[in-house]
This record gives structure tokens, sequence and C-alpha cells, in this order.
């Protein structure tokens, strides 16, 4: 974050202020906008210090930091620990794709642009559209082992695919 501009609008607005007075009073404020270069930036810091802190407050246990690089601040956010949890089965047993006739429901998936490649890939090696192949993936991923779910062509042979996506 760089303070520079917001300490230069500090000095302009004391000038133009001053410049209403006589020439001494014009000088005085710009020596005394040149004095406050220092503590302007001092102020800025402290506030920003209160604001990571209070943000600090609001995500605990992840944090905000405020770190100088130079002269100016930047921040650093450090996000609470994640625990990971084997994916609890949902209700009922695995039905296979093609076996759901429940009402479908929308949802916005996105991937980075090399894992999308990578689905259409897998995907079209089992002849099925990404979206039989995405949910036929995550059926079996919250019904590991279960007859029916999907199936990967690894180096080794084909095999079951089980696992969460973060």
């Amino acid at each position: 974050m760089d303070l520079t501009g917001h300490v230069a609008r500090l000095h302009a607005e004391l000038l133009a202020a001053a410049a209403v007075g006589d020439q001494p009073t014009r000088e005085a404020a710009e020596r005394l906008a040149a004095a406050l270069d220092a503590v302007t930036r001092l102020t800025f810091l402290e506030a920003l210090a209160e604001a990571a802190e209070e943000i600090t407050r609001e995500l605990a246990p992840g944090s905000v930091e405020v770190r100088l690089r130079g002269r100016q601040p930047e921040f650093v956010v450090n996000p609470a620990p994640v625990e990971f949890r084997a994916p609890t089965p949902g209700p009922g047993p695995f039905r296979p794709v093609g076996e759901f006739d429940d009402p479908t429901a929308r949802l916005t998936l996105r991937l980075p642009e090399q894992l999308k490649g990578q689905v259409e890939s897998a995907a079209s090696a089992e002849g099925l559209s990404v979206n039989t192949w995405l949910v036929r993936t995550v059926a079996g991923a919250l019904h590991p082992g279960e007859p029916g779910g999907p199936a990967v062509d690894w180096p080794g042979g084909r095999q079951q695919l089980c696992g969460w996506v973060r």
C-alpha cells in the first residue's frame, strides 16, 4: 500500500488552507507540511495497525498483519488452518449415475484451466459428458468403494477413484 499519495493530499490541503493567509502564513505552512511527513506516515501506520487488529478479532483464529517494506506498509493475511476430514456419506445407499431421479440443481464450479482440461480429457476418455463425469466422481467420493462408482485409468491400471476436492 503506497501512503505517498495520502501524505501528499494532506500536504496539499494544509497549503490550500494557508493560502488564504498572508505570505508569512503560507511560508510557515510550507515548512510545517514538510516537517509533518514523518508523523503523518506514522499516524497512518497506527490506524492501519488498529484496523488489522480489529479484522484479526473477526477472523480468529486467522489473522491480518501490517508489515513495513521500506517505507510502505503491506497487509499479510494468515487464514485459519483448515481441518481436512473424510467426507461423510450422504443418506441412503449409493445409486449409480442414471439412477438419480431427484430434481437437478445448478452449481457453478471454478477450476484452474489446467485442471479443467484434465477433467475434459478424463470425461472424453470414458465417453461421458463433463457433467456426467463430475456427477459420477462426486457420487463416488461420497460413497467410496461402492459398485458403479467412477473409474479412472491410472498408470498402474484401472482403479476406483475416491477422495474429495478442495
